[in-house]
């Protein structure tokens, strides 16, 4: 399994939850120069059971300064299984569903209209973000049918979450499916370090509407469109604060999340595999992307991850995604001392080139 194997021009390297993929021109382990040099990943299992969380980061993707990187949150009885999956299939689908939108806009359009410059080229002026937001949501959506497919794999009441970074060049396109987060560290006019928000938790009970960054969006009420398929959000007793999607006539499944890959017992009751795409244009002042799974967001704010990580920056920048994981699990000790802690993962990817 891996999305890699069959080209000579990449290096895998991976331990069981996480995943680096990198091609040979921007990987140097003798001198810790290219890749390590700008991402760290960590995975933590909780006391809960196997690690159901994986990560992964490519390097040279869709472009040669391309990068691609994921979080990825199982849960059910095959979560972990599900978890890997998604994360060593879902970047080759997505590249090549991005593929065929190019050839296709191609195809279609005269190029020989366009001027030299491409001025008046449509599919130029129609941007990276659109090709990769169709790219995103139909290959996200032939992920979750390949796991339906699976004969050795029951993916009924086991799924994962996803989050996803794309970069090509100086525009950063998120896919967000579930409730795993992704989040900028930015310097403001002022010069402070500031935490935005990219992504929303896609959880049953989110608005219809949400500010993100300095734009109100526009989401489909996630519990309305679980009950207009005849599922049940409701929260139990001994976790009030917690919504969750029920089947309408038992008490099964009862996810925290309104979109995940599998759960194929949900998937006539709302739950869908779509996810929500978002696209930020970088700027000098962007530091950081951190990606993390929700045992991190659960006890940790953005603002004490992006701190975390900017501490981490005077040190090491491949220790930061541990130090994001471990102070999340000493949050999890304090603030819920009688739960179980819950798998911790993180991304962090960096935007600037350090010394």
């Amino acid at each position: 399994m891996g999305i890699c194997n069959s080209s000579s021009a990449w290096k895998q390297e991976s331990d069981e939850n996480i995943v680096y993929v990198v091609g040979e021109e921007g990987f140097d382990c003798n001198n810790g120069g290219g890749i390590r040099r700008l991402t760290s990943l960590y995975s933590r299992q909780g006391r809960k059971g196997p690690n159901q969380d994986s990560a992964i980061l490519c390097q040279g993707y869709g472009a040669e300064d391309g990068v691609f990187c994921g979080v990825f949150d199982g849960h059910g009885k095959n979560g972990h299984t599900v978890s890997k999956m998604v994360r060593d299939y879902l970047p080759s689908l997505l590249l090549s569903h991005r593929n065929a939108v190019t050839a296709a806009a191609i195809d279609g359009h005269n190029l020989e209209k366009c001027s030299e410059d491409g001025e008046n080229c449509p599919i130029i002026l129609s941007g990276l973000f659109e090709e990769w937001k169709e790219a995103s949501i139909s290959g996200f959506k032939a992920m979750d049918r390949e796991l339906k497919l699976l004969t050795n794999l029951d993916c009924s009441y086991s799924g994962t979450t996803a989050v996803t970074v794309i970069k090509q060049g100086e525009d950063v396109i998120i896919a967000n499916l579930g409730d795993s987060r992704a989040v900028l560290g930015t310097v403001s006019t002022e010069g402070r370090l500031e935490a935005v928000q990219l992504t929303i938790d896609l959880k049953p009970s989110v608005p219809r509407t949400y500010t993100l960054c300095t734009a109100m969006l526009w989401f489909g009420e996630e519990a309305e469109r679980i009950r207009s398929s005849n599922g049940r959000v409701l929260a139990m007793e001994d976790e009030p604060s917690i919504q969750r999607i029920w089947m309408p006539n038992n008490n099964s499944a009862g996810l925290s999340m309104a979109r995940a890959f599998g759960d194929f017992q949900l998937k006539n009751y709302g739950l869908i595999a779509i996810p929500e795409i978002s696209h930020h244009r970088l700027t000098r002042q962007d530091l950081f992307i951190v990606l993390a799974t929700d045992g991190v967001w659960d006890v940790l704010s953005n603002e004490q991850v992006v701190s975390v990580v900017a501490s981490a920056e005077k040190m090491s920048s491949g220790e930061a995604a541990k130090l994001v994981v471990e102070a999340a699990a000493k949050a999890w000790r304090r603030k819920f001392p009688s739960s179980k802690v819950d798998d911790c993962s993180a991304v962090c990817f960096f935007l600037q080139e350090r010394s």
